[in-house]
């Protein structure tokens, strides 16, 4: 194991702006990798739904008792 100053010592400081922008491109990375999921499971449950047939879908309504 070789003594170098990196390892004992904290790197420079990281100014602010790189921290927001590090912070905002992960925030960004997450949240489209959220829609994406989410734009595939719509997808997959569109397509289920209209390979169901349609006289499943559509149930005559109930009729109510008069008292």
């Amino acid at each position: 194991m070789t003594v170098t100053k990196e390892k004992f010592f904290k790197p420079g400081k990281v100014s602010p702006q790189d921290k927001t922008l590090a912070t905002d491109s992960a925030a960004r990375q997450i949240t489209a990798a959220e829609a994406a999921d989410r734009e595939k499971k719509t997808e997959k449950l569109r397509a289920l739904r209209l390979a169901q047939p349609a006289a499943e879908t559509t149930t005559p309504p109930k009729k109510k008792r008069q008292k």
